[in-house]
């Protein structure tokens, strides 16, 4: 395998994490006094998020390195070779935004996914530190994103547009940003990505977008922000305990599955949406008894 290294640009990136954070609290506190109706910022909620973000970083500091070994083994079986040139970056930038696109998307309408992405979401606040507030879970991603190393797009230049597009969402996690104009129908804006964080019931499972907007306008996820966002989940999670926010879901998924249910039901309540619930058993059919009687 060709030569190719990049530095780890999260964290490269955690002093402008820090120092844009304390910006943006100021600038959102003025923001009120002068009567606009935000959200804001509270201290246990940011802690909260940061100590989210922390051991995130800490364990992908292990993971980053077995995600990387499986694309690395599936860049050497394939005899697919897109090379290293802008073309190639420019090809990567598309087709890691589509993966973003589905693995989002999935981790919202798939229960046995969003246990790990509903950590992102169980914040009522929407600034900066939200974006911190990522998965102990990250395994579940790596699906996503396997097919770009068979396809030819070497290992270094996958995780480095993982961490171009981590980067973008950053800066959209934030309501002292308001539209964007002409941008809102190419990108991700705060706008979008506001609408993506509320618990509104027509904002619910929309906006998926990492970087484009493009792929939920394609695929009819789309919807612009027309009511205030109300943050968080549609039933929240009151506590800033960072391991009940990190694996609150698996605990109510095990639950479920102790239930005396018929092994569908449980599955069903594990893979289907995190909103599923079971229909009423059909009732047996006795057509076949009455007309032999």
């Amino acid at each position: 395998m060709e030569e190719l290294h990049i530095p780890d640009l999260i964290v490269l990136a955690i002093p402008f994490f820090i120092v844009s954070l304390i910006a943006e609290g100021l600038i959102v506190q003025k923001m009120k006094r002068e009567g606009r109706p935000l959200v804001g910022h509270t201290v246990r909620d940011t802690a909260a998020s940061m100590s989210m973000g922390l051991g995130n970083l800490a364990i992908n500091l292990v993971w980053k390195g077995a995600a990387f070994a499986v694309y690395a083994a599936l860049y050497r079986l394939t005899p697919l070779r897109l090379g290293t040139g802008p073309w190639a970056w420019v090809l990567l930038f598309f087709a890691d935004d589509f993966c973003y696109y589905w693995f989002h998307r999935v981790h919202h309408e798939c229960r046995f996914f969003w246990a790990s992405h509903v950590v992102h979401h169980s914040s009522q606040h929407y600034n900066l530190s939200t974006a911190l507030r990522q998965t102990w879970t990250p395994m579940t991603g790596l699906p996503f994103w396997m097919p770009l190393a068979l396809l030819g797009f070497h290992p270094v230049m996958i995780v480095t547009a993982q961490s171009i597009s981590l980067l973008y969402q950053y800066w959209v996690h934030t309501e002292a940003i308001g539209r964007m104009g002409p941008l809102e129908w190419v990108l991700n804006t705060p706008s979008h990505h506001r609408v993506h964080h509320a618990s509104n019931v027509q904002y619910l499972d929309k906006n998926y977008g990492g970087i484009l907007i493009v792929w939920d306008r394609l695929f009819g996820t789309f919807q612009p922000e027309v009511e205030t966002p109300v943050y968080g989940l549609t039933k929240n999670l009151h506590t800033f305990n960072p391991a009940r926010i990190a694996f609150h879901e698996y605990a109510a998924i095990l639950k479920d599955l102790q239930r005396p249910e018929p092994l569908r039901t449980r599955l069903g309540r594990v893979f289907h949406g995190p909103d599923w619930t079971p229909g009423p058993e059909r009732p047996p059919d006795n057509t076949a008894q009455t007309l032999s009687a």
